[in-house]
């Protein structure tokens, strides 16, 4: 089986259950496990390098505005790879090439892939795209373990938290201009014994004023900017901070989103337990320097 992932979620899925090689085409951000860069790159970013991010905001408004890609699919790549199955979303026009791109590429070159669309909105959901692609790789047992040792994890920390007073938590997943948590996100939160604030479970991140930001009573402040890995979600947490419109007080940390926060794929549970470790370290310790920092 050929199957082209153009998610960097659905790579690292694919890799879990056992069936990275049959993994013959990725996206430009799949790079995770290491493996994944040694595939052929099939959609790459139509986006300007080196923006900052109030300037990637600026110009995902207009292109989304004006009806313009904000990613190239390559379909000389696709006809070569010849596929039998495409992992894609139809979730975010930000996160990856719009599901009507992919038809109309398979269409013009008279592909017959099978499109298979992962559109997870929760951390249950998430669980359950790893069963899909499972299933559809035919590796159904090594998904049902992997969701198993995700399900134990989940439990153990569970437990951990039982009786622990949960923590006011403001999960950033921009901040130029900022956006509020959304999707599966707030369930991190929930999970690592905290309460999200302005967020909004199961639906689509929004952005919000930083005078209401500036007067949340959030007693912990996390950046977690999509798209980013930690180094960069350090700075730009510093220039938030600087910015001088989050709560008073707050501790401020940012943490590796692309890693295990924003990408709906196995590693969200160990973002679970980040957040733990954030929110309660007198129970699960600090959490490792290569995952979060605190910035203030």
């Amino acid at each position: 089986m050929r199957v082209v992932s153009l998610l960097p979620s659905a790579t690292e899925i694919v890799f879990a259950v056992g069936r990275g090689v049959d993994l013959v085409g990725v996206t430009f951000e799949c790079d995770y496990p290491a493996a994944a860069r040694q595939r052929r790159v099939v959609s790459t970013s139509a986006l300007p390098e080196g923006l900052s991010p109030a300037e990637i905001d600026r110009v995902v408004t207009e292109r989304i505005a004006s009806g313009e890609d904000l990613y190239r699919l390559d379909a000389d790549a696709l006809r070569d790879l010849n596929a039998d199955v495409i992992l894609t979303q139809d979730l975010c026009a930000v996160c990856a090439v719009d599901v009507s791109r992919v038809d109309d590429a398979l269409d013009y070159l008279g592909c017959s892939a099978q499109v298979v669309t992962l559109d997870p909105r929760s951390i249950e959901e998430v669980l359950g795209t790893i069963e899909r692609v499972g299933a559809v790789l035919d590796a159904q047992e090594a998904a049902a373990g992997v969701i198993e040792d995700a399900r134990e994890r989940v439990l153990r920390l569970t437990r951990a938290l039982y009786g622990a007073a949960r923590r006011p938590t403001l999960m950033l997943e921009w901040t130029d201009p900022p956006f509020s948590a959304g999707h599966w996100v707030p369930d991190l939160v929930t999970l690592g014994g905290g309460d999200p604030l302005l967020a909004h479970p199961g639906n689509n991140s929004q952005r919000i004023e930083w005078s209401t930001v500036a007067v949340a009573p959030a007693e912990v402040v996390v950046v977690a900017p999509c798209g980013f890995h930690l180094d960069a979600s350090a700075a730009i947490a510093e220039a938030t901070v600087a910015h001088g419109s989050l709560p008073s007080d707050a501790e401020v940390w940012a943490v590796d989103a692309d890693a295990h926060f924003v990408r709906p794929g196995p590693r969200v549970v160990t973002g679970a337990e980040i957040m733990a470790q954030v929110l309660h370290p007198d129970l699960f310790g600090p959490p490792a320097a290569e995952h979060a920092v605190r910035v203030t």
